[in-house]
């Protein structure tokens, strides 16, 4: 059953990538012609060159922040444990912009900076801001199944660790690392595949990336457009082929903490500790939030009813309402649509379930816009489909497809974390499938559902071009709010559109994702 549903899965997930090699055939792109051109070569190359760099950064920063907020007895972790996820919910273009401003001459960080006697910043552009941008809204993909995995870990082998002398650097790099790196490898394989799909973000930087070229074309030279569409989703299913090959070498783990998590005493350590945590988060967080601060402030403070310092609070409500519940619908469906396929890649490790994770990984790697068209192209061309244009189940499917892979990774940890000694025993007392899923299994993978959960929730809120394409009419988001703003140069609205929905993400996700899993515990 497993296997028949994974297949009908992959089957609906392969949508958007087979529309796009149904355009390809029918504008007659030469795939192989578009990959070897000059033109393609080097975005191509600059696009996995980015990738690359910033999913390895992320995974550092993911990992050695959730041990260190999880494991440790670090000051504030309450707070950390609330904020460490919420840059990822600063749609790219939003949170470039913000830093870019914080950077600029005349700006809210050269004010800050000026009175210290410091020159000129550095310009944030190419691929130092591309990389600097991406890694401070993105290492949250590591982090959430990083921190669930530490959360959950068996303690046994940790004290026998601590009992035979060993630090507890080195009890993290023999024990507890081993243990997470399927979390690790999850996690980097979203932001690999985030990045190399990023339009807002290397768009406003000028770092010139495949998606750019996919943009500059898709008018212009629409087999070229779509032909390196395709490649994207190529190289996608290319990459997660690779991930799932690399934790094919490593033995399951599986387990789960009966009590608490141990917490390391950093000792004289915890004060320098705190702080460095706490100026990680001053850039990550509260320097693009005061940049967006700073242009709600200057419009509030302005008598002007137009232009870039104008502030209209009408529908602003609405448009919290609609994001809130569309994006935990999305997330609890998506987490219940790739949980079959996080069994059989957890648990028993099938190939149709490594080839259904990867058409499920392949529509993160689209781009929002090419998504977007799928769905218009399938639904409209069905007589059966088109009464569902521009209906909310149609948007929710669009964003399970679109974000069913940060779900993946994250069930598929929770799926291990089942101790298998568990179930057998379950079935041996005569346990039915039902009943060992919903009093065994389903504790004990809630946290990990729930860091899943929340990557999908967080993506959602900020999702921009699906739900452009496919929303009822008149169905506003807080992400379509800000990108009509910044549309029409409205900074001052988009400074307050965007820390609303900041503020709404950080309580959704503690009420969801965090004090879930600490009631688990």
């Amino acid at each position: 059953m497993l296997v028949v549903a994974a297949l009908v899965i992959g089957m609906v997930f392969a949508g958007p990538l087979a529309y796009v090699v149904i355009q390809n055939v029918r504008e007659g792109a030469d795939l192989a012609d578009i990959v070897w051109s000059e033109d393609t070569a080097g975005p191509l190359v600059r696009s996995l060159l980015l990738a690359s760099v910033v999913s390895l950064t992320s995974a550092l920063i993911g990992t050695v922040l959730a041990w260190t907020v999880v494991r440790t007895d670090i000051r504030g972790r309450s707070l950390w444990k609330v904020v460490a996820p919420l840059p990822l919910v600063f749609p790219s273009f939003v949170g470039a912009t913000a830093l870019i401003s914080g950077f600029a001459t005349g700006g809210l960080l050269e004010q800050l900076v000026e009175p210290l006697g410091v020159g000129s910043l550095p310009e944030l552009s190419g691929f130092r801001g591309a990389w600097f941008v991406l890694t401070l809204f993105t290492y949250p993909y590591v982090y959430l199944p990083v921190a669930a995995r530490l959360r959950h870990l068996p303690a046994a082998p940790e004290e026998s660790a601590r009992l035979l002398g060993r630090r507890p650097l080195q009890v993290f790099t023999s024990v507890v690392l081993p243990q997470s790196l399927t979390a690790i490898s999850a996690g980097a394989l979203l932001v690999f595949l985030y990045t190399i799909s990023d339009f807002g973000a290397v768009q406003l930087l000028r770092y010139d990336t495949l998606t750019r070229a996919i943009f500059a074309n898709q008018l212009a030279n629409r087999a070229t457009s779509f032909g390196l569409a395709l490649l994207l989703g190529i190289v996608a299913i290319v990459v997660v082929a690779g991930e799932r090959a690399l934790i094919r070498r490593d033995p399951p783990t599986s387990g789960r903490n009966r009590s608490r998590a141990l917490q390391i005493p950093l000792g004289p350590l915890r004060g320098p500790v705190t702080v460095a945590v706490g100026a990680f988060f001053l850039v990550a967080l509260v320097g693009p939030a005061a940049s967006l601060l700073h242009w709600l402030i200057r419009g509030l403070s302005s008598e002007r009813s137009r232009g870039a310092t104008a502030v209209d609070v009408d529908g602003l409500w609405s448009a919290v309402v609609n994001t809130v519940w569309v994006s935990i619908a999305a997330a609890v469906v998506t987490v219940a649509v790739v949980l079959p396929v996080a069994y059989l890649n957890a648990r028993y490790r099938s190939r149709t379930g490594t080839a259904a994770n990867a058409l499920v990984v392949s529509g993160f790697a689209l781009p929002g816009v090419v998504i977007g068209l799928a769905f218009v192209f399938w639904v409209l061309s069905t007589d059966l489909f088109v009464s569902f244009y521009q209906t909310l189940p149609l948007l929710v499917l669009a964003y399970v497809i679109h974000f069913g892979a940060q779900a993946t990774g994250a069930s598929g940890v929770a799926v291990g974390a089942i101790p298998p000694h568990l179930d057998d025993a379950a079935r041996t007392l005569g346990a039915g499938r039902l009943r060992r899923f919903t009093t065994i299994e389903l504790p004990i993978m809630a946290p990990g559902l729930g860091a899943a959960g929340g990557l999908v929730l967080l993506s959602v809120m900020k999702e921009l071009p699906a739900t452009l394409f496919l929303a009822p009419i008149g169905f506003d988001t807080l992400a379509t709010r800000i990108w009509s703003a910044m549309e029409t140069v409205s900074y001052a609205q988009a400074g307050l559109d965007s820390l609303v929905l900041l503020a709404v993400s950080g309580l959704l996700t503690w009420l969801l994702v965090i004090r879930a899993a600490e009631h688990l515990d």
